[in-house]
């Protein structure tokens, strides 16, 4: 076979993504806040740019007199002033009332350190487990092992508050995990715990004039040598013992059957029948077998009822009430009104993006020599200005249009309900807007929409459907909607399985659906079987 080198001309079309269309995609998809946030970068980033309102006035233009805006000036300053200063007083009041003697207190200077102590001083919430656990640690008279090994317990938890290894197989891990720096945490501690030593270090220096360094050096090296030394499991569990009475009786438990019989423990009276629910039976208690329970255990159905009460009030999450919880804060792209008897949807007007090209960039490019560099970044700026002004447009005009249609197909959800939702699917309002699937989708994706009947994600709105009898097609969330209405309203001794629940549709409603479709929307609905949803 021979190799050799040719010249061919072919002539084919292909679409090719430039980086415009890429970024107007990108915009398109991206929900209220996000596109806040990429603005403001692109206001950042490009001096052409800049939001309606926010140009400097032109030369010539009359400007407010000075006494005039002075004044109103130093007034808001004096409004600032009293809300900062009425603030700092509530802070200091809670400090004096609820100061435990431990934090420093700043009442022999004058107000204005009084204050900022106060500020100062105010405690901070905690962002995760396992600072909070961190800080309860202050409360413990522990020496410096003893602390090194609660950290490395604490640290070694997981956000429910268990231990996922075995006391055995944490103090294996001990000297690699102290001593190789492995544990970012006990880096941090580390860090913090030199930089306090050395503060103590100077004040020493200080009062008692001159030391011997060889002595602090070797002090130093038996301290790290005592704590990177072997600990026994017996060292951990003491500590855990320890963090378990101040903290919580089930801290570090490995498994929800310790956690409760931990806590079960800790009862003031003995709770045999509860122990023995949980040590044998708590497999049958997760799916309501309360007769078996009973009969094994030689007690009557309303006795278990009450220890199975007492079972209830204990925590499966030793940890969950130390954890951060983060907010996810929503912000509707579209509103929707009900204004003189009819439906109106638009845009958010009030965070919809106002831009424009700066006309004083425009003016300096008009006035840089044709060629220069400086003519040539701002042309590009102002290339990319324009660009980036036509893709939110774009996203605005896409997003109106393919909510106007969405809920003009959903006109008996705002007015019914749920109960009423159609079904529709994207590749409908993709058909009736004129745009491919993937627009609709990308359209939709991360926004929101507040209505009369609440807020819902503008994805909500999309779903399949099945046909009643009459030839009415339901949505498969209004379905979901008469499930979860039919089983509130069942005798709870008698509660309906899957297949009544799918005969009683059919014959309330004159929907025909298949047992197993019922199935999945129970379990999509987090709704337990029936013999869960039994009570006896």
């Amino acid at each position: 076979m021979r190799l050799g080198l040719n010249q061919s001309v072919r002539l084919d079309q292909r679409l090719v993504q430039s980086p415009q269309m890429i970024q107007a995609m990108k915009i398109l998809q991206l929900g209220a806040l996000d596109l806040q946030e990429r603005v403001d970068q692109e206001l950042v980033e490009n001096p052409m740019l800049e939001e309606e309102g926010n140009e400097p006035p032109e030369e010539g233009a009359p400007e407010a007199p000075a006494s005039t805006a002075t004044s109103e000036a130093e007034k808001s300053l004096e409004v600032d002033a009293a809300a900062v200063d009425s603030m700092l007083d509530d802070l200091e009041r809670i400090e004096r009332d609820f100061s435990d003697g431990t934090r420093a207190t700043a009442g022999d200077g004058d107000e204005g350190d009084r204050k900022l102590a106060a500020l100062a001083n105010a405690p901070s919430m905690p962002h995760t487990m396992a600072e909070a656990l961190r800080e309860e640690l202050a409360f413990l008279d522990l020496g410096q092992r003893e602390r090194a090994i609660a950290e490395f317990l604490i640290f070694s938890l997981d956000e429910r508050g268990y231990l996922l290894q075995s006391v055995e197989e944490l103090a294996h891990d001990w000297p690699r995990a102290f001593l190789n720096g492995d544990d970012e945490p006990h880096q941090e501690k580390n860090g913090q715990v030199d930089q306090e030593e050395a503060t103590t270090a100077e004040a020493g220096l200080a009062a008692d004039g001159d030391t011997d360094d060889t002595d602090d050096t070797d002090d130093t090296d038996e301290n790290e040598e005592e704590l990177g030394s072997k600990v026994s499991a017996a060292e951990i569990s003491a500590v855990l013992l320890r963090l378990q009475g101040l903290i919580h009786p089930a801290l570090g438990a490995h498994d929800l059957r310790e956690a409760l019989l931990l806590q079960i423990d800790h009862f003031e009276e003995p709770d045999p029948l509860l122990r023995a629910v949980v040590t044998d039976h708590l497999g049958d208690v997760q799916e309501n077998r309360l007769p078996r329970i009973a009969k094994a255990t030689g007690v009557t159905i309303e006795e278990l009822k009450v220890a199975l009460e007492h079972l209830r009030r204990l925590d499966p999450s030793p940890g969950g009430e130390y954890g951060g919880t983060t907010a996810t804060v929503i912000v509707p792209d579209v509103i929707v009104e009900y204004i003189d008897s009819e439906y109106i949807v638009r845009l958010d007007r009030e965070r919809a993006p106002r831009l424009q090209l700066s006309s004083t960039y425009r003016r300096l490019l008009e006035s840089a020599k044709k060629g220069d560099v400086e003519q040539v970044w701002l042309k590009q700026r102002l290339e990319s200005a324009r660009w980036f002004m036509d893709a939110v447009a774009q996203r605005q005009s896409t997003l109106e249009r393919i909510a106007r249609i969405i809920f003009t197909r959903q006109l008996p959800f705002l007015e019914k309900g749920l109960d009423a939702l159609q079904p529709l699917r994207m590749q409908e309002v993709a058909d009736e807007v004129r745009v491919h699937i993937s627009t609709v989708s990308r359209a939709v994706s991360s926004k929101y929409a507040q209505t009369p009947r609440g807020i819902f994600p503008l994805k909500f709105f999309f779903s399949g459907g099945l046909t009643k009898g009459t030839g009415e097609v339901k949505s498969q969330i209004s379905i979901q909607e008469l499930i979860k209405k039919l089983v509130a309203a069942e005798d709870p001794g008698r509660p309906f399985s899957d297949e009544g629940l799918a005969k009683l549709l059919l014959e309330t409603h004159n929907i025909r659906i298949a047992r197993r479709t019922v199935t999945k929307y129970r379990k999509m609905l987090s709704i337990p079987s029936s013999s869960v949803r039994k009570t006896f």
